[in-house]
């Protein structure tokens, strides 16, 4: 798709540039007096968390922001392939494939050993990233990510929209009541900030409250969280621009090193014409803010286009700018819970994305950390309102996810010194870095944590049975369910298995049967089977609601390798009747076939087959043998109410 032809103009890309406009900005309603999850915030964060939230009916959320309305532009833009994962649990990963611009090149640029005052291109190479996942790292406005997750928001069973020109006042936890799971411990103060109702100011209680109010969080600091870390005393410029210009790989993703000049790092966007800029400034002196630099945007245009000699670049329209300083920092407690929380207290206040953890945005990992974030709390948030879990849930969030804050700030830190051929704060007296190769080095190195595949949780009660991993080498335990592909039995149909764990706080169990068919009763296939249909310690009974669809809570799929495989001959619970007329759901059993073979590509042990446990938020939570049943109870009884 091509779009911003004759300018940017932000909003929805299915629409054509010349009658596109900005989403309206909802009715200004009041809060409401009591909720169950109050959100801080509309950034990615935000967004995700509300958009998981709001599929529960019996689940009341509030979001709130300090802005007038949506984003429209700036910010973000990269969409990684484990972003475009959970977006697919959204429902909405077409439209940002169909969108985004793909990353499939790098090149790197470095001075021209002959004419030193000018690049020249050393080398393009295929990205690291390809592979990895069935997505591609992509490209598009995070206004337009926004965008999705508000429609699905407002299209949910809660019809769940933003509070918009609200301010956070003040924020207060009462202790005495954190541990009472009725109450609603957090008392929030807004001040309206609209034309209209300027000073007004509201009040909300809630059982939870999420910060997703950015690097300047007001929740945090109402907690006495710390940011704890440093400044590299560097400042970029970040642009967005429509350019006319002679340099070659302005539509692939380009690193760029000058002799004398800096820096450019060149990153294309969605629709053919745009492109954004990070442009090398200098160092800052302490305490100084890249704010007080004074520099315009044509400033940063002009640094750029002295690093770019002897190719020239004329900038027809600036759609964002922005200069900010390098700098690492991660929140010393991600909840309001003490340190180690040595009382294994509940936590009720909880801080997410950037109010956690800040850094720089050139490696395309402020939105592609913060989005994960609440991905991974939402279902635990769900599923301990909705009585399904114990609220021990709660403290795991904290645990997994201030692990991967920490891998971001360390790969953040070397990818800024990288990228730079001026030394940081930290490196003065050292000699400047000039070459290219490291940075290749470096994303060929880092692949799998750029791309948010490799990311993982330690072991838990939520991350167990590691020493059954030999079972089914390509699902590790602890990272997201790698998908592949599979036939579905009852049409033919090749489906991406990943695809199936949606963001509904369901937990998935994915039967690989072993040599022997599922049409006998004795095989372990079969008895798993029934074990999970009708034993009294079978966890799908166990923790089904009276009444309610057998896959409520626990959904089983089951892939064989036999192919003489007919839906009617299996046992009912693989082709279970539903809703309230008893219709039949024939999507849930498949088969490999030559070219998708699930059980080559992921290295599941073909003889004895093995059981893969996915939880809510698609990380593999276990992986066990057919016939560990009492082991496959235990597991939920961990946890599961």
């Amino acid at each position: 798709m091509q779009y911003h032809l004759n300018g940017f103009k932000p909003g929805n890309y299915e629409i054509p540039d010349a009658a596109r406009e900005p989403a309206a900005i909802p009715p200004l309603v009041d809060l409401p007096g009591e909720v169950d999850v109050l959100i801080v915030g509309c950034g990615p964060a935000g967004l995700a968390l509300a958009r998981q939230l709001s599929e529960f009916a019996d689940i009341t959320t509030c979001i709130v922001d300090q802005k007038d309305g949506p984003l429209l532009f700036g910010q973000a833009d990269g969409i990684s392939c484990r972003t475009m994962e959970i977006m697919e649990a959204f429902n909405c990963s077409e439209m940002m494939v169909k969108e985004c611009y793909q990353l499939r090149q790098n090149a790197f640029w470095e001075p021209d050993s002959e004419h030193p005052e000018h690049i020249k291109r050393t080398h393009r190479v295929r990205d690291a990233r390809l592979g990895l996942s069935e997505f591609v790292h992509g490209v598009v406005n995070q206004a337009r990510l926004h965008e999705l997750l508000l429609e699905g928001m407002e299209r949910s069973v809660t019809h769940l929209v933003p509070h918009y020109s609200r301010r956070l006042m003040e924020l207060n936890v009462d202790e005495s009541l954190t541990q009472n799971l009725n109450a609603h411990p957090i008392t929030a103060t807004f001040e309206r900030i609209d034309t209209s109702h300027s000073g007004k100011v509201e009040t909300i209680k809630a059982r939870y409250v999420v910060g997703c109010d950015g690097a300047r969080s007001a929740v945090r600091k109402n907690l006495g969280i710390q940011l704890e870390g440093d400044s590299a005393n560097k400042a970029w410029g970040v642009m967005d621009i429509l350019p006319v210009t002679d340099f070659p790989d302005i539509r692939v993703k380009s690193f760029i090193q000058s002799k004398d000049n800096g820096a450019v790092m060149i990153v294309p966007r969605e629709g053919g014409y745009l492109v954004r800029l990070y442009v090398e400034l200098d160092l800052l002196d302490k305490d100084q803010r890249a704010s007080q630099l004074a520099l315009t945007a044509d400033d940063i245009i002009a640094k750029a286009q002295q690093i770019l000699a002897p190719y020239t670049l004329d900038v027809k329209e600036v759609a964002w700018w922005s200069i900010y300083e390098v700098g690492q920092r991660v929140a010393d407690r991600f909840d309001d819970t003490p340190a180690g929380n040595p009382d294994n207290l509940i936590p009720r206040a909880f801080v997410a994305g950037d109010a956690c953890h800040t850094h720089s945005p050139k490696g395309g990992w402020g939105l592609n950390t913060s989005l994960p974030d609440t991905f991974n709390l939402g279902w635990k948030l769900a599923a301990v309102l909705q009585g399904k879990s114990q609220p021990k849930l709660l403290q795991t969030y904290a645990d997994e996810r201030r692990k991967v804050a920490f891998m971001l700030i360390n790969a953040d830190r070397e990818m800024s010194k990288l990228v730079a051929t001026r030394p940081t704060a930290d490196q003065k007296g050292q000699a400047p870095k000039k070459s290219t190769a490291d940075i290749e080095k470096f994303i060929a190195r880092q692949n799998g944590f750029i791309a948010g595949t490799s990311i993982g949780y330690d072991a838990s009660y939520l991350c167990t049975g590691h020493e059954h991993q030999a079972l089914a080498t390509g699902f590790p335990i602890g990272q997201r369910f790698h998908s592949a592909e599979a036939v579905r039995v009852g049409d033919g149909c090749p489906v991406h298995l990943g695809h199936l764990v949606k963001a509904d706080g369901r937990w998935r169990i994915f039967i690989f049967g072993d040599v022997h068919s599922p049409l006998d009763a004795n095989s372990k296939s079969g008895q798993l089977i029934d074990f999970l249909a009708n034993a009294d310690t079978s966890p799908v009974k166990r923790y089904t609601p009276a009444g309610a669809d057998i896959d409520s809570v626990i959904d089983t799929y089951a892939v064989f390798q036999q192919q003489e495989l007919a839906i009617e001959q299996l046992p009912d619970y693989l082709w279970p009747a539903k809703g309230k007329y008893g219709l039949r759901d024939y999507e849930k059993v498949f088969q490999t076939e030559e070219g998708m073979d699930i059980f080559e590509q992921r290295g599941v042990d073909r003889e004895q087959g093995c059981m893969v446990v996915v939880r809510p938020d698609q990380h593999i939570a276990t992986l066990l043998p057919l016939d560990a049943h009492e082991e496959l109870s235990a597991f939920f009884g961990e946890f599961m109410v």
